[in-house]
């Protein structure tokens, strides 16, 4: 598919999305050690759950979590997605996590038909899934958000509707993004990561983006984590 048609052409919403949970969640330790990242709690409510409440705001309501380290835990927790008014199904990745592109390409099959929304389980966010789209000119598109302190040099920048490798003034890509099966064409089972695809999505300019001023945080430490608890009114244990 050319993309002279231009990446906001005919936008589409994703039929169906991916909470990327398999991390193990190091610079998180030892908090990690007996409880996956995505559930720690933010408020008095775990982050996956967050995520799970604001697609299902959303009308996304078929969704799969990759599991690895302390996936029983996720399972356990969340079952089938019922009580959330979801439908969750989980892709194992034994004997290792498969990094984020090979996780997702795992769990292609249960994505599909359409494009469908990929969120990282370890981010604190208010953005509205309901506007989350994807041009028919592009096979991926990525939600940019201004960098963090812990991340000043960005990933991205944003040019004319798109995402490019290069920039003045890059942006963080937040973790929330939209694609198309097309995006993973050429990828075989196994682990590799999600960079390598973006920039030759980029390069064929095929890869939109937005830049989300609201609410966002990368859950990465146990000091953000706790500024986080902090913020809401919750006592973050010593």
């Amino acid at each position: 598919m050319s993309g002279a048609a231009g990446p906001l052409h005919a936008p589409e919403r994703p039929l169906a999305a991916m909470i990327l949970a398999a991390g193990r969640g190091e610079r998180m330790r030892p908090l990690t050690d007996s409880v996956p990242k995505p559930l720690l709690e933010v408020g008095g409510e775990p982050l996956i759950e967050r995520h799970l409440r604001a697609l299902k705001r959303a009308g996304i309501v078929r969704i799969t979590i990759n599991l690895a380290w302390l996936g029983p835990l996720i399972r356990a927790r969340l079952g089938d997605g019922a009580r959330f008014g979801l439908s969750i199904r989980y892709s194992e990745e034994k004997p290792q996590a498969l990094e984020t592109a090979g996780g997702i390409f795992r769990a292609l099959p249960g994505l599909l038909p359409g494009p469908f929304a990929v969120v990282n389980g370890d981010i604190y966010s208010d953005y509205p899934f309901e506007q989350l789209c994807i041009g028919a000119g592009a096979d991926a598109h990525l939600v940019l958000v201004p960098n963090p302190p812990q991340h000043p040099g960005g990933d991205f920048g944003l040019e004319n509707g798109l995402a490019v490798a290069h920039a003045h003034r890059p942006h963080t890509f937040s973790g929330i993004a939209v694609y198309r099966s097309s995006f993973f064409d050429g990828c075989v089972d196994g682990v590799f990561p999600l960079r390598p695809l973006l920039l030759r999505s980029m390069q064929a300019r095929r890869c939109s983006a937005e830049l989300y001023a609201g609410k966002w945080e990368d859950v990465g430490t146990p000091e953000r984590l706790r500024a986080l608890n902090t913020a809401t009114g919750v006592q973050f244990p010593a």
